[in-house]
């Protein structure tokens, strides 16, 4: 699999996006591809991150852009952890964090 990144985040796990995901969130959430260093920024220095409550192994990281031109100004990835190691599973931008 390639990924088009991988990450320390804010505890140093490593975190990747893959390609293939890429594509998922550049189709699925257009508004998001202009944000790829954000998305990087995100996971290094969330402003908050949120434990999924349905599965443990899933978090939510939320970014705050204030200068972003909507009311959705969060950043939200949803992160999978498998064996210490984390990949973005989507991205989108929210009103509030969780």
């Amino acid at each position: 699999m390639t990924h088009v990144f991988n990450v320390p985040d804010k505890s140093g796990r490593t975190i990747h996006l893959s390609k293939e995901r890429w594509v998922h969130i550049n189709r699925e959430h257009p508004e998001v591809t202009p944000y790829f260093e954000e998305i990087k920024e995100c996971l290094r220095s969330p402003t908050k991150i949120v434990s999924y409550s349905f599965d443990e192994k899933v978090c939510q990281y939320h970014k705050y852009l204030k200068n972003r031109d909507s009311d959705a100004k969060y950043l939200l990835l949803i992160v999978k952890y498998l064996n210490n190691h984390g990949f973005v599973i989507t991205a989108y931008f929210v009103r509030h964090a969780v």
